[in-house]
């Protein structure tokens, strides 16, 4: 079972490849994040968790998602990161993880896709991002023949400071960066509700036609990125930058 957590749609096209791959029924874990209902799920075939890296580790929201859910079955978890560059030392955090909630540590598989954070860096254009998209697909197909096959990602290489960036860094990138404060909406705003739709917190609430934010933020971007006017901002970080959504993955023969 396929099971993912997705702002822009990076992690989102890498789970519905390895679902369309290993023919394996595929689940947004948003649904029960909004709810706030824990995941009561069961498959006789691995758990592959896709997510997006923040900081160099799992985004928060869905670890504990993870650890409050309940996955019963094969007992098997992979884990598959997308990233602008690298994951750090994810995996010691993720063999933890799975620890706590008594699965077998399968390894974890990185994905470089286009970057979307633009509250802190630019997104590529539509070319380049398509080009980074179709060189991650060779490296899902891999990944989906591991699953397949019941064996081991092989272990991940980092630099030097792979284990600090990953630890203090994600700290303090959570201390000082994650907050929905600096969101803004402009008055190019069409009132069209889809932030409030795509938030996969259920953090953003319309009122008077406009987008207020709660604290639940974890920075995905899917605000301001999936908004059709741009009228979205992060301060003034994101000013004149590109806004990136991924595109629909299209099943095999489609």
């Amino acid at each position: 079972m396929i099971v993912y957590f997705s702002g822009t749609g990076n992690s989102r096209y890498c789970a519905e490849f390895l679902a369309d791959k290993l023919e394996d029924g595929i689940i947004n874990a948003a649904e029960y994040i909004k709810s706030g209902n824990p995941a009561e799920l069961t498959s006789d075939r691995s758990w592959v968790f896709v997510c997006p890296t923040y900081a160099w580790r799992m985004p928060r929201v869905f670890s504990e998602f993870i650890r409050n859910g309940d996955f019963k079955g094969a007992g098997r978890a992979y884990f598959v990161m997308t990233c602008g560059s690298g994951i750090g030392k994810a995996g010691e955090k993720l063999e933890s993880l799975c620890k706590t909630v008594k699965l077998r540590y399968m390894g974890v598989f990185r994905v470089v896709m286009p970057e979307n954070y633009i509250a802190m860096f630019s997104a590529p254009g539509k070319d380049e991002a398509a080009r980074i998209v179709r060189k991650a697909e060779a490296g899902l197909g891999e990944a989906a023949e591991i699953i397949r096959r019941g064996e081991n990602f092989p272990r991940e290489r980092t630099g030097p400071f792979g284990r600090a960036k990953t630890g203090f860094v994600n700290d303090l990138f959570y201390r000082k960066f994650i907050s929905a404060d600096k969101f803004f909406v402009r008055e190019s705003c069409v009132s069209c509700g889809k932030c409030e739709k795509n938030c996969p917190l259920g953090n953003i609430e319309l009122k008077n036609g406009k987008p207020v934010w709660g604290k639940k933020c974890t920075h995905c971007m899917a605000c301001i990125c999936g908004c059709p006017a741009e009228a979205i901002e992060y301060g003034r970080r994101s000013r004149g930058k590109r806004r990136y959504v991924c595109g629909e993955y299209k099943q095999s023969g489609e």
